[in-house]
């Protein structure tokens, strides 16, 4: 078996990738997401797929799936009844949260409601120290009397999340909880905050363990659904779960930690535009991601997607930290945009057009899809500007409605604001791109991050639409769009390895320690974090750790990561501990050294195994590897295309047909069957030798 197969779902289309390694071949397939039951969606189009490809499923090796299945579900509230035992007095946590206002000046600041309601909290006698030392001792029948109400509430509690204070310190009150709800009321999926997430600070810890919980039985109903569906249709070889952190695990593992596929799909294209970073010798990019409902924004420095342990989830103000539910989880650092090809667009109180954040998803979708929509979208309008061929939607598999859109986008944008169809639709257009450069700007600049002398990768069925605008917008010298670009992130899950990372707060002062007990601090980590590995087969030889510390100046209230070179052990990186810290907080504060005691608060330890290897003369099905370099060779014909001075002829290429060498000068557009890369006036592009598109603003 050397075939594998990349499953992304996303809010509008489902996103379909097979791989042959021995045969060289790569394949790909988009078909609309079934919200109501994803797993058919995935079933039917890996159905499809490989019958193109005239294989069965007992070829196939690997299925790597990544779901926005977790986010929607906190976001829509569609998960579990939950509720959750809580250290005696800690009751109001989740209500209380940071006491932080996200936006001084607003009087009418809005929080989302905690996913468990108080009257299915309950308290628990018990009290740990931050040092791990008992200070009241578990009372279990309190325990057991909390979770006795739970059950006969009525209310149809499925889940339980025990958040215990100090766990991180000494889990030994919450494991014992979790032994005792096992034995006397395995009704109830149970999720300890020790476990999933081990750090200080508790409110984040149990938003981060509320959110697992709440997510638990629906991810584990749906993995259950897709692991049946598959061996049905004789499927043998290994399911994977992409994370948020690009890497993926067993379902196993995944089903005790759901939380940590909050953002797998999205992760999974940040990674590929990194393996495309590193092959065009690329360092430093902007990957940007739209498809059908949202866009999602990447930063990648030095070849490796940029890193984080917190994002938000539910924001109730899209661009405003602190208006969502914290969570602590290891995740690639992406801006995520209500943008996509089903945004709605509509006038609001101001009498100016807004798009997004609603979307038409995939039921019933644009109204150009004739499938019943009533609003007018993005996709909407990029049909009437003349950049999507309505007879050439997904392969000519999907024909579009132009009348249907002009008609939604006259009655919502043109008429109340007394424009041409047209000019109202180049509105819309141009409202994304802005809002996507906006966010970008604030992302970056966040960052510290200097996107002018960078790249940008962009991908999705929506993406390649609109990144030269955005790049101008942005002043971004290149845009590179790769082969397959409308399904780019289930390619992107045929590179994620299987891994697991593991953050647990310790805190310590460097000058107590010594080589030997630096290193012991990692040891248990390590053989936590590789025996995740061990479990889902990978070989102990295959397996790399990547060590990192959480370190601050004693009196900060946050820390900076510092990473440890991976070519030392930890003993003899030690010595160089302070030199690497003052390097990493020069990068983020500039050359300002304070005279204080170095504190070790969180220890990390992330275990990797192989990253699939993509490399090669493997090459995308039907396409022209050999090509003429010729683009005149590649001409299907020209089409009216507006670009905000009115209707302009637009050559039309046929992406499959370019060879290497092919030089493209706007105004075109390139279309594949998942996608259309929009080359506006004066804009050049050229097709490299990996059939990658690279446009020169």
């Amino acid at each position: 078996m050397s075939h594998r197969v990349g499953v992304d779902i996303g809010g509008t289309f489902t996103d379909f990738a097979l791989f042959d390694a021995a045969g060289g071949r790569m394949a790909v397939h988009k078909q609309l997401t079934t919200p109501t039951d994803p797993s058919r969606a995935v079933l039917d189009g890996i159905e499809v797929l490989l019958a193109r490809a005239g294989i069965g499923l007992d070829a196939v090796e690997l299925v790597a799936h990544g779901t926005t299945l977790v986010t929607n579900a906190v976001i829509e509230r569609k998960g579990a009844v939950t509720g959750m035992l809580v250290t005696e007095g800690f009751r109001d946590i989740l209500d209380m949260g940071l006491e932080q206002r996200y936006d001084l000046f607003d009087l009418r600041l809005v929080f989302p409601d905690p996913l468990v309601p108080r009257r299915l909290r309950f308290e628990v006698a018990e009290r740990m120290r931050y040092d791990g030392g008992v200070d009241i001792a578990l009372d279990l029948d309190s325990a057991r009397a909390g979770a006795r109400a739970l059950a006969e509430s009525g209310e149809d509690v499925v889940a339980l999340a025990v958040c215990f204070l100090h766990s991180y310190a000494n889990p030994a009150h919450e494991l014992a909880v979790k032994e005792m709800l096992a034995a006397e009321f395995p009704q109830f999926q149970v999720s300890i905050s020790a476990e999933i997430f081990a750090n200080m600070r508790e409110y984040e810890r149990w938003t981060t363990t509320t959110m697992n919980a709440y997510t638990q039985p629906m991810f584990d109903r749906y993995l259950a659904r897709l692991e049946d569906g598959l061996a049905a249709r004789g499927f043998e070889g290994r399911l994977a779960i992409m994370t948020s952190s690009g890497n993926s695990l067993s379902p196993d593992a995944a089903r005790r930690f759901p939380v940590r596929a909050l953002e797998s799909g999205p992760a999974a294209g940040a990674l590929m535009s990194a393996h495309h970073g590193r092959a065009l010798d690329l360092p430093n990019l902007l990957s940007f991601d739209m498809g059908g409902t949202t866009a999602k924004g990447a930063l990648v420095k030095a070849g490796e997607p940029l890193k984080m342990y917190d994002m938000e989830v539910a924001r109730v103000h899209e661009f405003k930290r602190g208006s969502g539910l914290p969570v602590k989880i290891p995740v690639i650092d992406m801006i995520e945009i209500g943008a996509g090809g089903g945004s709605i667009a509509e006038v609001d109180e101001r009498g100016v057009i807004r798009v997004g954040p609603r979307s038409a998803g995939a039921e019933p979708g644009p109204a150009c899809y004739g499938q019943g929509g009533q609003r007018a979208t993005l996709t909407d309008a990029n049909l009437l500007l003349g950049y999507l061929d309505p007879g050439f939607f997904l392969g000519g598999e999907f024909a579009l409605d132009v009348e249907g859109a002009k008609g939604v986008l006259t009655a919502d944008v043109a008429g109340p604001l007394s424009l041409d169809a047209a000019r109202a639709a180049w509105g819309v257009h141009e409202v994304i791109n802005e809002d996507v450069a906006r966010a970008f700007r604030i992302h970056a600049s966040e960052r510290g991050f200097d996107y002018r002398a960078s790249s940008m990768v962009a991908f999705g069925g929506s993406g390649p639409v609109h990144a030269l605008a955005i790049a101008a917008k942005l002043r971004i010298p290149r845009v590179v769009f790769p082969i397959g670009a409308g399904v780019m992130s289930a390619l992107g899950l045929l590179v994620s390895p299987l891994g697991f990372e593991i953050a647990r707060s310790r805190r310590l002062f460097v000058e107590d320690l010594d080589g030997v007990a630096f290193a012991g601090n990692f040891t248990a980590l390590e053989a936590e974090a590789r025996g995740f590995l061990d479990r889902a087969g990978v070989a102990a030889a295959e397996q790399s750790v990547i060590r990192r510390l959480d370190m601050r100046y004693q009196g900060q209230g946050y820390e900076i990561e510092v990473t440890l070179p991976e070519d030392e052990a930890p003993e003899a990186a030690f010595a160089r501990l302070e030199a690497l810290f003052r390097a990493r907080y020069a990068e983020v504060f500039a050359e300002t050294f304070l005279e204080e005691p170095l504190e070790i608060v969180t220890w990390k330890v992330e275990a990797k195994g192989p990253e699939a290897d993509l490399e090669g003369t493997h090459r995308l099905e039907g396409t022209d590897t050999g090509g003429s370099g010729k683009a005149a060779d590649a001409v299907k014909g020209t089409r009216r295309a507006y670009f905000g001075d009115g209707f302009v002829d637009a050559t039309v290429y046929d992406r499959y047909a370019l060879g290497p060498g092919a030089e493209i000068v706007g105004p075109a557009m390139v279309e594949e069957r998942e996608s259309t890369c929009v080359i506006g006036p004066g804009a050049r592009a050229r097709v490299d030798d990996r059939l990658n598109l690279v446009a020169e603003l």
